[in-house]
């Protein structure tokens, strides 16, 4: 994983002073799987702040929107004996990669993090009490994009219930505009299942999806969060099959279609084409979901190296960027997203990510911060992929509500 490279590299202020010029032409090799326009350009600021470090970028990029392929890769590294330095891994995962004895601790580099972070997410970069991963950023998943033309031509007024909200569909639809623009993968159909359960309150949500309490998933209202869910199907296109989440939201961005559910990551491909929101698409939380707000957080895990016990000077020097407060506020810029680390300025950041921020902290307090299921937060792997194969099933036929909460209990179940 490392080679000789040029001598003298130099030294970057706070983060690399004294570490020797064969330290600094260390390579690191970074698992991920941010390869759309505004993903790539938030990861190359990283990219930018490590070479400016002395140190060789080997990008390991693996395209697949909820990172599956990029797991599967990872697997097949590890298990070779050629583990990246870093790697993209969230929730419950990050302590199933301890489990294995295959991470290294990183805390000499994590003094202030602990005071920094949101206090669900700072337990979640732990492993037998040592932080063994670096959070990135904080993605709200419970948001609803809207294009602002064709709001405008619904009536304007965004929609804040379900009855609202169908009836913009409906009106969007007379307009002659495609109401939802929707991508046909099982993570994308989780995401809008999990903000359909969301609205029926964080309680309701955290019992279901957090707690897998069996008396909630099969409760009349999660009846009728799948017969929600059928509703709003009535309003996608024929051709979501297959199409990845960007190709939907550039739907959206280019006035094809008038919404979108999907987390924040979406105003990202907003900025990188160059619209704002405003004056061009709308950011709001999905519709009874305005005072919840369900996390994605993205994070690195760093790997043992051959021939190291502990972290190399590079996998620290990684770990110490992504949590700078200049960094977190860079890289949330171009993300989409906002800083994961509490304190971060938000001057530069547009309407949407203030409100992100603002609601974020209401929900803190609140008790309606919730980690996604959809999105590797909230249960390990093999319950959360039962549930979403029950959500893509229901999805991809004719299967009736009642049967769906059935076979989402028996999911839930699955360990």
């Amino acid at each position: 994983m490392k080679f000789r490279a040029i001598m003298g590299a130099l030294c970057a202020a706070g983060l690399m002073c004294g570490v020797s010029a064969a330290q600094a032409a260390e390579s690191v090799e970074v698992l991920h799987w941010w390869t759309s326009g505004g993903e790539s350009k938030a990861v190359g600021v990283l990219k930018d702040d490590m070479t400016k470090q002395g140190y060789t970028w080997k990008d390991f990029a693996v395209a697949g929107g909820a990172g599956a392929a990029a797991m599967t890769a990872l697997k097949t590294q590890v298990i070779s004996g050629n583990a990246p330095s870093a790697a993209q891994i969230k929730g419950p995962l990050i302590q199933d990669w301890a489990s294995q004895g295959v991470l290294v601790p990183i805390d000499s580099v994590a003094g202030d993090w602990k005071k920094n972070l949101p206090p669900e997410i700072d337990k979640i970069m732990h492993a037998d009490g040592h932080y063994v991963a670096a959070p990135f950023s904080v993605h709200r998943v419970n948001w609803l994009y809207i294009n602002k033309a064709a709001l405008d031509k619904a009536g304007g007024k965004v929609p804040t219930t379900w009855p609202e909200f169908f009836a913009v569909a409906d009106k969007m639809k007379a307009a002659g505009i495609q109401p939802i623009a929707m991508g046909g993968q099982p993570w994308q159909d989780l995401t809008l299942w999990e903000d359909v359960v969301l609205s029926q309150g964080a309680d309701f949500y955290k019992k279901a999806l957090v707690d897998l309490d069996e008396k909630t998933l099969t409760s009349d209202k999660m009846v009728g969060v799948f017969d929600t869910v059928r509703k709003i199907q009535g309003y996608f296109d024929a051709g979501r099959t297959g199409r990845d989440w960007n190709l939907a939201t550039a739907m959206v961005i280019n006035g094809k279609a008038g919404m979108q559910f999907m987390g924040d990551w979406a105003k990202g491909e907003f900025a990188n084409a160059g619209k704002k929101s405003g004056a061009d698409y709308v950011c709001a939380a999905v519709p009874g979901t305005e005072k919840s707000y369900t996390f994605n957080v993205d994070s690195f895990v760093f790997f043992q190296q051959k021939g190291q016990k502990a972290a190399t000077p590079g996998q620290l020097a990684l770990a110490k960027t992504i949590m700078s407060p200049e960094f977190q506020e860079q890289f949330s810029l171009n993300k989409g997203s906002i800083p994961v680390r509490l304190g971060v300025s938000m001057a530069k950041f547009d309407d949407c990510a203030k409100k992100s921020y603002a609601d974020e902290q209401t929900a803190i307090k609140s008790g309606g911060y919730v980690p996604s299921l959809a999105h590797g937060m909230a249960q390990p792997d093999a319950a959360a992929g039962a549930i979403s194969d029950v959500v893509t099933k229901f999805m991809n036929s004719q299967q009736d509500s009642k049967s769906a909460v059935a076979a989402l209990a028996k999911a839930a179940k699955t360990k």
